[in-house]
């Protein structure tokens, strides 16, 4: 028999994952689930693959975490559709979650999220080892691929027409899509200041951002610029088979394919794990790894696997060999001390 008391306590120990299990968020799924499920950015998914062997490797009894590549903007919009066993428990970002997204996630129930910078990566720009030694500026990719440069419609046919120092080939990129963070990310960090090259759109930032957003930010479409969907590793098949066109994607698969593919410099700088580190070469960027609290003691390993992945990320570690940059001494301490503080992530600071 059970007293009163027995029966207080178990409907205590039961609540979390009672919760967890009818809130089923857009997925409208009402089962529990006993695996760790992460969605989000292509960049990350590598090294968020390592993690998930080695974890399942090291916890005996454990399932192997389920890993997807969505694309960071459409990750983080089914990470934030709600709690429960039908949502994601994590997703991985090649870009820091947009103020807005931390909003969507408050207004569907996440309302405690955890972030960790992984560590840090570079944009690449790539080209076939037979293809014509490209070496770019950032306002030489502004130029080729903006479908408003500077407002004007963009009627470049070749590299030589935005600058009379490259050749004369047809301007073909393969790319990410608009819910890449690798695309936003290549839009900030080499679109963008391309762009500001020019003083009048460099002001235009404060005056007018949504002007600047469209004249700085916004792509061409097919032939100049191709999108791939969340998939690097078929950019860096067709590279070998089209050595005329460029390639961008996330540094580790630049590094995985010196064989076939080579680095396109931006302003003079290679794609170095050197150059990346140090924040000279244009395209670097931290990777993140956002989770919700809330499933953490419901969903089974979660907490384990989030420290497995940050272990694997320290410098010298696994991820290391597979092309993460990792991160300062100093920094990655504070990344593994959140593994067991899982300090809350507030909107101050996000844009």
């Amino acid at each position: 028999m059970f007293s009163k008391l027995s029966f207080k306590k178990l409907a205590l120990i039961a609540a979390p994952a009672l919760m967890l299990a009818g809130c089923g968020g857009s997925g409208g799924a009402s089962a529990s689930r006993d695996f760790v499920w992460a969605v989000g950015s292509s960049t990350v998914y590598p090294f968020a693959n390592v993690a998930a062997e080695s974890f399942s490797a090291t916890n005996a009894g454990m399932k192997t975490p389920k890993i997807e590549s969505t694309g960071t903007g459409g990750g983080i919009e089914r990470f934030c559709s709600g709690i429960g066993a039908g949502t994601p428990d994590i997703v991985n970002a090649s870009r820091r979650m947009k103020a807005k997204e931390f909003e969507s996630c408050a207004a569907n129930g996440v309302t405690d999220i955890i972030e960790v910078q992984l560590g840090i990566d570079g944009i690449a720009l790539g080209e076939s080892v037979n293809g014509p030694r490209f070496a770019l500026t950032q306002e030489d990719i502004y130029k080729a691929l903006a479908a408003n440069p500077y407002g004007q419609p963009n009627t470049a046919r070749t590299w030589r027409d935005v600058n009379p120092a490259l050749p004369a080939v047809e301007i073909a990129v393969y790319g990410p899509p608009s819910t890449s963070g690798t695309y936003d990310a290549f839009k900030e960090l080499i679109l963008g200041k391309g762009c500001e090259a020019n003083t009048e759109m460099k002001a235009l930032k404060d005056s007018d951002k949504d002007r600047y957003e469209a004249v700085c930010h916004t792509l061409r479409g097919a032939p100049a610029y191709v999108e791939q969907g969340e998939n690097d590793n078929l950019i860096v098949q067709k590279l070998a088979q089209n050595p005329n066109y460029l390639g961008v994607f996330g540094f580790s698969y630049l590094d995985a394919n010196r064989t076939t593919i080579r680095d396109v410099p931006i302003a003079g700088v290679e794609a170095t794990a050197a150059t990346i580190a140090d924040g000279s070469y244009p395209g670097s960027r931290p990777l993140y790894i956002y989770i919700k609290k809330q499933h953490i003691g419901v969903i089974p390993g979660l907490q384990q696997y989030l420290k497995a992945l940050i272990e694997a990320a320290a410098p010298g570690g696994a991820l290391s060999q597979r092309g993460l940059i990792p991160l300062g001494a100093d920094i990655y301490a504070t990344q593994l001390k959140a593994t067991d503080d899982l300090p809350l992530l507030v909107k101050d600071g996000l844009k």
